[in-house]
């Protein structure tokens, strides 16, 4: 599990790779996480990505005790589970609680950490205690099982909007009842737009936390734990903005691109900022260029999908290849790297 106050401290494979210097495959390949005294992974036993505590591992590469983490019977109801310590913690199997997180009660709590789903114990605690039997949460979605959501995507903010703006406390079973879209539907919706309007309260009023935005747009603490997340990653993606158009004007003077089109920038996760540049001229050097905050520029192999799913960076070779220059190289680096085969 992840300790209660040390999100911001896990890692993964790819970050402790990259920490080394060296790509995934060969820090797979030399396998220094099996070392004596290397700290053990904070994700569960069995769980396929490799979460480890930042600070544990900081300490044993500068040869310094390892400090320890809580005793796993010093539970404390801020500690992020991943499925397999919910299903645990509920007395039922993983796989049953593939059907439980998609509960309302869970879908808002759920964040995700390293790439991987996890949710805080104590929003567990509340689900276990008014957890729903068979029947509920059969239909725990609130429309018509075997039925789509009633109302167009592209329709749907402006909807939504509406009813935010009607009530700022507005819930997803709300919109859901409301529009007839389901539950998940509605909760992605609600989330995106309550962070763009938290960043934007904060560009306004710059000495305020995303909690006290929240707060002052009289959204519920309860409501908005990743819609806050958002905001924070949103405000990060605004403040790097201009350093991408400015890469994306480069590529477009090297006669790389037919139109100087800004970035297409995601949140994957929504804890991260990704940005990808098709690179559709002539005479490109790679189908598409991409932007991690963690990692600065990549090549990339396609153009239709050039982000990759998931938390850890796709290996070099077959298209792609990492960019020297840190994390923000100047645009005219970028264009260089591209054209330096060993840049």
């Amino acid at each position: 599990m992840i300790r209660a106050g040390r999100q911001h401290l896990v890692r993964t494979l790819a970050d402790l790779a990259a920490q080394r210097g060296v790509g995934i495959d060969r820090y797979n390949r030399l396998k220094p996480y099996e070392a004596e005294g290397f700290p053990a992974p904070v994700s569960s036993a069995g769980s396929r990505p490799r979460l480890y505590d930042g600070e544990q591992v900081d300490a044993y590469l500068l040869g310094k005790p390892v400090p320890p983490l809580p005793e796993p019977e010093a539970e404390h109801d801020g500690d992020l589970l991943d499925r397999r310590e919910c299903a645990a913690l509920l007395g039922v199997s993983p796989r049953t609680w593939d059907v439980y997180k998609n509960d309302p009660a869970l879908t808002e709590p759920r964040i995700e950490a390293g790439g991987v789903e996890h949710w805080p114990r104590h929003a567990v605690k509340t689900f276990q205690a008014g957890r729903p039997g068979r029947e509920a949460s059969a239909t725990a979605g609130g429309r018509p099982l075997h039925t789509g959501d009633q109302v167009p995507r592209d329709q749907l903010p402006a909807l939504v909007e509406e009813l935010l703006d009607a009530d700022p406390a507005v819930s997803a079973a709300t919109v859901t009842a409301q529009l007839g879209v389901h539950r998940d539907t509605a909760q992605d919706a609600l989330t995106r737009l309550r962070a763009d309007r938290i960043a934007d309260h904060i560009a306004a009023h710059p000495t305020l936390t995303p909690a006290e935005a929240a707060a002052q747009l009289g959204y519920p603490a309860g409501q908005v734990r990743r819609a806050t997340a958002r905001a924070e990653v949103a405000l990060r993606a605004r403040h790097v903005a201009p350093y991408l158009a400015d890469v994306a004007a480069a590529l477009h003077r090297a006669g790389w691109t037919t139109a100087e089109a800004a970035p297409d920038v995601q949140f994957p996760g929504d804890d991260r900022v990704v940005a990808a540049l098709v690179l559709d001229g002539d005479q490109a050097p790679a189908p598409a260029l991409v932007w991690d905050e963690r990692y600065g520029w990549r090549t990339a192999a396609s153009r239709r999908h050039p982000i990759t799913k998931g938390a850890v960076p796709p290996s070099e070779g077959g298209g792609v290849r990492y960019l020297a220059g840190g994390i923000t190289p100047a645009p005219g680096g970028v264009v260089t790297a591209l054209t330096t085969p060993d840049a």
